[in-house]
C-alpha cells in the first residue's frame, strides 16, 4: 500500500533534506517507486541532494497556475525516483490559502507511487504542521545542540497541539475545546499531558474522541550529525520527554554519524547514496529505513 512520508524538526540546518532525499534513494535502489516532494517552500533545494539542476517546473506551477502534481513530477536521474521540486520564490507556508492546502493534500494522495516522500521548511506555520500531520509516518530530526533540541521540542507541541485540536474540531467539539484552553490556567495545567486528561474530565465524549483517534499517535524520531557514542542516548531522552509532557509515544529510529563526504558529494552534485552506498552513514540511513518500513524502533 502507498505510504506517506513527512520529515520536520522546526529547526532549519538539520539535515532533513539529506535524510529524507537519501531515504528514497535507498527505497528506490530496493526496486520501491517514490516521489520526492519538496515542501520546503520558499527555500527548497531537494534537487541538489540528488544531483540534480533547478527543475523548471515546480509547486509554482500547482498553487499559481493550476499545474496538477503529477504532470510536475520530474525524473531525478535515479532508477524508481521522481521529484517534485519546491523552486517557489513567490510563496511561503503563510500566502498558502486553506482550499488550496486542502487541494495539495488531496493530490498529494492521488499521486501513483509505493511511496511518497515529503521535506518540510523549518518553522511551525499551520500550513506546515498540517502537511506534517498529512503523512503515515512522522518522522522528527534531532541534532545534538541545545537550541535544536529546544526547536524540536516547541515542533512536537505544536504537532500535538494541532492534532488535538483538528481531531476534537472535525467531531463537533471545537467551542469545548477553546474554552478548555482559555481556562487552563485557572485549573492548574501546565503541560499538554495535563491538558489531554483535563479534556478527558471535562467531557466523557471528548473522553472517548481522544482514546480513540489518538491513541495511536506516533512520531518517530532520527537523530542526526552524532560525533559521540554518548550522544546517541538523546533519541531515548527525546522518547521520555513525549511521554512526560505530551503522553504520546515516540519511536526511536536511529541515528545517522557526522560523515564529511557528504558535504563534498552535495556540493559535486553526486547522490550521497549513490556515491557511497557502503559507507557507514549510508547503512545508518538504510536501518532506519528498515525501521520505519517494518514499524519498529532502533536495534540498541
Amino acid at each position: 500500500m502507498k505510504e506517506i512520508w513527512a520529515i520536520g524538526g522546526g529547526k532549519g540546518g538539520i539535515g532533513k533534506s539529506f535524510i529524507i532525499s537519501s531515504m528514497g534513494n535507498y527505497l528506490a535502489r530496493q526496486g520501491k517507486k517514490v516521489v520526492l516532494v519538496d515542501a520546503d517552500l520558499g527555500a527548497a533545494n531537494l534537487h541538489t541532494f540528488l544531483g540534480m539542476g533547478r527543475p523548471e517546473n515546480s509547486l509554482t506551477d500547482f498553487f499559481e497556475n493550476r499545474a496538477t502534481l503529477s504532470a510536475l513530477r520530474v525524473k531525478s536521474g535515479i532508477d524508481n525516483l521522481e521529484l517534485l521540486a519546491g523552486a517557489i520564490h513567490s510563496m511561503v507556508p503563510e500566502n498558502i490559502k486553506y482550499a488550496q492546502k486542502l487541494k495539495f493534500f488531496r493530490h498529494i494522495k492521488k499521486l501513483e507511487a509505493d511511496f511518497i516522500l515529503i521535506d518540510l521548511g523549518a518553522g511551525v506555520h499551520f500550513n506546515t504542521i498540517d502537511t506534517f500531520l498529512l503523512a503515515d509516518k512522522k518522522i522528527v530530526v534531532i541534532v545534538p545542540e541545545i537550541t535544536a533540541i529546544e526547536n524540536m521540542y516547541g515542533f512536537i507541541k505544536n504537532v500535538f497541539f494541532r492534532q488535538l485540536m483538528n481531531t476534537l474540531g472535525s467531531n463537533g467539539f471545537k467551542d469545548e475545546f477553546k474554552a478548555a484552553w482559555e481556562g487552563r490556567l485557572a485549573n492548574g495545567v501546565t503541560t499538554l499531558k495535563q491538558f489531554v486528561e483535563h479534556l478527558k474530565r471535562v467531557s466523557a465524549p471528548m473522553g472517548r474522541i481522544i482514546e480513540d483517534e489518538l491513541a495511536g499517535f506516533r512520531l518517530d524520531l532520527v537523530l542526526n550529525q552524532i560525533k559521540f557514542n554518548r550522544e546517541k542516548r538523546i533519541g531515548n531522552s527525546v522518547k521520555s520527554i513525549c511521554l512526560k509532557y505530551f503522553g504520546m509515544d515516540a519511536r526511536y529510529v536511529g541515528h545517522i554519524g557526522v560523515d564529511d563526504f557528504i558535504v563534498s558529494s552535495i556540493n559535486n552534485r553526486q547522490p550521497y547514496i549513490e556515491t557511497y552506498s557502503e559507507s557507514k552513514c549510508a547503512r545508518e540511513v538504510a536501518a532506519i529505513t528498515h525501521n520505519l518500513m517494518d514499524d519498529q524502533q532502533m536495534k540498541i
